[in-house]
């Protein structure tokens, strides 16, 4: 039998394709619970030897990335999902470093959050195995803290799908800073599965769980909240950022800022994307809000669900009148709901002299757009998932064409409509 430390030779090939440069279905909410229904992280246990490390592919562009996280507290807003006065919100800072030296190498999630996701994310991605993952040893290719280059940069928001972290979107995220973009991912808390703060407070635990069950397009009015919250949340970070920009440091606990960084943003040039309900907010925040001049949406659902059996769901405003800036439609052949999101994308295409424009990915499903694109075939090859699984996260295709076909999508998009030099 193979050593489980590491993944077999096969896995290890395409990670090496990816490496050189050649790497969910959505389920979401559908219920919320009261907190003390919710999974809770279970005491932590030290990684045993025949844990799996997964791997993530490393960017292919000319900037070495530095990151950091800000913690933001909007007090005008309550949190909408439990009863706490005030709406938190955790972002990550991807960006070009001037120097990378003598920074550490920042893990993908945090300590408390890799150790509640075997208990959490398996109900949004039953597909996902419930152990034999070291989930806290998996590293980005970003140096914690490191200083900005300096040049002010164009900068791209990031919402993740229904029920997902922040950090299923690293990948993509570092890609993108490593041609030249300040990426900043969104954790929207109470809807991800797992958000990690600086500290806990009276209500809330450092470790914050999603309240959400099961399908969101079955609940009308808790998937209007959930859009509504994450347009809000997005129109809420852009406004962090240029107070960022301006020299102001917007981080809760006034962290210190890695040297350079407020400089480095352009907040004049911002565009967003996101996957799933994240695609959904995507594409509205950009029509709700002008400060946003391109999006690309990643297979989220432009309208809302059907109020009763046989019924149409209004679309959203964005789908029913157009915009007039850019937007990138991409989706993929194996996505299970592919003639529900039919309606909604081809209202958005039918509009006259629109700048929408579709694009789809082969021998793929949902997942794809996500870290899972790379993890999911690794946790095959070390016997943690089934060849059928793999193919319902992910589709069946190889992570070496998959990842960069996405990465070249997303890139030329912005690169088109948001050059960042």
């Amino acid at each position: 039998m193979a050593d489980r430390r590491t993944v077999t030779k096969s896995a290890v090939l395409a990670a090496a394709m990816l490496l050189a440069g050649s790497g969910h279905a959505q389920a979401g909410p559908a219920q919320a619970q009261p907190a003390q229904a919710r999974p809770q992280a279970q005491p932590a246990q030290a990684p045993t030897a025949d844990e799996v490390t997964v791997r993530l592919p490393a960017p292919t562009g000319p900037q070495r990335t530095g990151v950091t996280t800000l913690h933001l507290r909007d007090r005008s807003r309550r949190d909408p999902w439990e009863p706490l006065p005030v709406r938190e919100v955790m972002v990550t800072v991807f960006y070009p470093a001037r120097t990378v030296r003598g920074y550490p190498v920042a893990p993908q999630m945090t300590e408390g959050a890799a150790k509640t996701v075997p208990y959490v994310d398996p109900l949004f991605h039953n597909e996902l195995p419930s152990h034999g993952v070291n989930w806290a040893a998996t590293r980005t290719h970003s140096h914690t803290g490191a200083p900005a280059l300096p040049a002010r940069r164009p900068v791209l928001l990031y919402s993740p799908g229904g029920g997902d972290p922040r950090t299923l979107g690293t990948g993509l995220a570092e890609e993108l800073a490593s041609h030249g973009y300040v990426v900043v991912t969104i954790d929207h808390p109470g809807d991800a599965s797992e958000v990690e703060f600086p500290h806990g407070m009276k209500g809330r635990k450092k470790v914050r769980t999603t309240v959400f069950r099961g399908d969101p397009r079955k609940d009308p009015a808790l998937f209007r909240r959930m859009i509504d919250t994450r347009i809000a949340d997005t129109r809420f970070v852009l406004n962090q950022l240029e107070a960022l920009a301006a020299g102001r440091n917007p981080d809760a606990e006034r962290r210190p800022l890695p040297h350079g960084l407020g400089h480095a943003l352009d907040p004049r040039r911002t565009g967003i994307y996101g996957h799933s309900a994240g695609g959904t907010t995507a594409a509205e925040a950009m029509y709700e809000d002008q400060r946003i001049v391109a999006a690309v949406n990643l297979e989220g659902f432009l309208d809302h669900p059907p109020e009763a059996p046989g019924r149409k769901g209004k679309l959203y405003p964005v789908a029913r009148y157009g915009v007039d800036r850019p937007l990138l439609l991409l989706g993929t052949d194996g996505f299970r709901y592919q003639q529900e999101l039919e309606r909604s994308w081809s209202a958005m295409l039918a509009h006259p002299h629109g700048r929408t424009r579709r694009h789809q990915l082969e021998q793929a499903t949902h997942g794809v757009f996500t870290d899972y694109a790379t993890i999911a075939p690794q946790l095959q090859s070390a016997g943690l998932m089934t060849a059928d699984n793999r193919n319902k996260l992910v589709g069946a295709g190889d992570p070496a064409v998959s990842v960069p076909l996405l990465r070249g999508y997303v890139h030329s998009f912005f690169a088109r409509h948001l050059p960042a030099h």
